[in-house]
């Protein structure tokens, strides 16, 4: 992977390193240069007055231009600066992932560009919105201290199988809008099924709630003076579109608060409302409540439930420190939580380090234990010393009985005693058996080899994922993929080189005969010629080619009787470049 010279991507740990794919700046085209310039001259002119902060120094702290597409080095270059990095993305990547590069510092960005008919808008990942939406704000010490803060609490997350399968709809639904060769039905089809998964989604997840605060926050939000706030959210910084509608008073501006969560979003659509803060200290307080909610901070059964319905890898952290990762299905509990148990791939680890000899190839079919005091104990089992442990008989190559206050017994020969930090986490037993009461529930049996007891009064936090990652995750992916944007055999090749020759002439100097050849292959068959249009009647005016200017805007008012869904791309971009004419005489 690709570090850039930035210490902030060196650091990054190696199962996010995974997402990560070469950007291969040589690839866009000078179409995408052309569709990135007109977007960022256009959010130029608008957001200068309704951003919430100096927009184009802002571009500039994160290394980017209003001319052309962001190559990440120079963006690793200005943002290693303020600590932070960017690295570029195939498109859509898991949600708990794209959090956890956010705890890290690290801006993500999809490599990929719109498509030209989706120039306003487009609901898929891409370097305009992730860039050009993200970036310029991060320069601000508050809301960064926010979104970093967002990613950490967003890691922890729980998700549930719904989820993934909302995930899933909504980013193959985001890639068929996008694609150029997408039918109609199989348009309507994804459609279909993202509606059908939406209106069964049940009681919503950590994760979903939290992406609805994200959502409203770091996408779509508004902070300010409720009556006349101003733009921060990413969504709306990077849509040339939206940016400009939000703002109209149909739009109902909400005060943020926790309430947020009870608004669930569409990413395909325009946004029905819009969320209004304050400041980026209150954005911290109402993620904060938020998180006081959640399993990593409130533990216990109820958190071990979610777990279960999560379906994935979670976390169950022990009081004694110990980290049991695996996949979750069973919580017994007894008014108080009892016993935990885990199915497949399951590993151990104290402070987020793996113990030795503890991973997913030793417990390769799961991973149960109870939890709890012993019965008649006046401290924590993990807190015992040499003699309160002699008192109960656990010594290694021993046999020992440990009767726990909730009726599960664990007897066998005591083999090893686990200390980390000061606590013991962990006894292995041989020839044990586990079982409660006069043996109707049975956990384990002795001749299923060596059980490894977890020590703890109770579970104290729960959270998505493995505890250590980069150990529990062994499983190396490849994403690194070429760019759906660049031109294939089947697209305007033609309206590229156009593209190309505009570029020169406006990069090296003003030339008649090169101007008029180009425009005349610019002609009303083909709706996607408006954007060279508006570049070459941009390039005349700006040179007081007053017949030249006169010829191009013509042939754009004719483009809009012809195709009227493109009046308001070319007049604004009209204005904008007479008013940029303007503003340099």
């Amino acid at each position: 992977m690709e570090t850039y010279n930035n210490i902030v991507l060196e650091r990054l740990p190696k199962h996010l390193k995974r997402y990560v794919v070469a950007q291969r700046y040589e690839r866009y085209t000078a179409l995408d240069q052309a569709l990135w310039r007109y977007v960022m001259r256009q959010n130029y002119s608008f957001l200068k007055d309704v951003a919430y902060y100096p927009y184009i120094p802002g571009l500039k702290k994160a290394g980017l231009s209003i001319a052309t597409i962001p190559n990440l080095q120079d963006m690793n270059d200005s943002l290693k600066l303020i600590g932070w990095g960017a690295v570029t993305v195939d498109g859509f990547i898991p949600p708990a992932a794209f959090m956890e590069f956010q705890a890290h510092r690290v801006l993500v960005i999809a490599a990929d560009i719109r498509q030209l008919e989706h120039i306003e808008y487009t609901p898929a990942p891409d370097i305009i919105h992730e860039s050009s939406g993200h970036a310029p704000i991060i320069g601000e010490p508050d809301y960064a201290t926010y979104l970093q803060y967002f990613g950490e609490v967003g890691t922890k997350a729980l998700s549930s199988g719904k989820d993934f399968e909302l995930y899933e709809a909504i980013r193959h639904l985001s890639i068929l809008k996008e694609h150029a060769t997408t039918t109609a039905v199989e348009l309507a089809e994804a459609e279909k099924n993202l509606q059908m998964i939406q209106d069964n989604m049940g009681e919503p997840s950590e994760m979903a709630l939290l992406s609805r605060l994200h959502w409203w926050t770091v996408e779509y939000g508004l902070i300010g003076d409720l009556h006349n706030p101003k733009i921060y959210g990413a969504g709306l910084l990077s849509s040339i579109g939206e940016s400009a509608s939000c703002m109209q008073e149909d739009v109902p501006k909400l005060a943020y608060g926790l309430n947020a969560i009870e608004y669930p979003y569409d990413i395909t659509k325009p946004q029905p409302q819009l969320f209004v803060t304050p400041d980026f200290e209150h954005l911290k307080l109402v993620l904060d409540k938020f998180a006081d909610t959640m399993a990593f901070r409130v533990g216990g059964k109820q958190s071990l439930d979610k777990a279960i319905d999560c379906k994935a890898v979670c976390t169950a952290e022990y009081s004694s420190g110990l980290q049991v990762s695996g996949v979750f299905k069973l919580a017994n509990a007894d008014g108080n939580l009892s016993y935990i148990q885990t199915q497949g791939p399951t590993a151990l680890a104290v402070a987020g380090k793996q113990l030795e000899g503890h991973g997913i190839n030793y417990h390769s079919e799961g991973f149960g234990s109870p939890v709890g005091h012993l019965r008649g104990a006046d401290r924590n089992l993990a807190d015992f010393d040499e003699t309160t442990l002699a008192q109960y008989g656990i010594a290694e190559g021993q046999q020992c009985s440990l009767n726990f206050a909730s009726g599960i017994i664990v007897s066998g020969i005591v083999q090893q005693i686990v200390r980390q930090l000061g606590k013991i986490v962990l006894i292995s037993f041989t020839g044990c058996e586990v079982y409660r009461g006069n043996g109707e529930e049975v956990y384990f049996k002795p001749e299923w080899g060596t059980y490894d007891m977890a020590v703890g009064a109770e579970i104290v936090s729960v959270f998505a994922g493995a505890a250590d990652k980069d150990a529990y995750d062994l499983v190396e992916e490849h994403l690194d993929q070429a760019l759906s944007s660049v031109p294939t055999e089947t697209e305007d090749v033609k309206l590229v080189k156009c593209h190309a020759a505009i570029r020169n002439l406006r990069d090296n100097g003003f030339n008649q005969k090169i101007w008029l050849e180009i425009f005349s292959q610019l002609g009303l068959e083909n709706a996607d010629h408006w954007l060279g249009l508006v570049e070459l009647f941009e390039i005349a005016w700006a040179n007081d080619e007053e017949q030249l200017s006169t010829q191009a805007e013509q042939r754009l008012l004719e483009f809009i009787t012809l195709y009227p869904n493109l009046k308001k791309l070319i007049c604004d971009g009209l204005r904008v470049a007479k008013e940029e004419a303007l503003n340099n005489h």
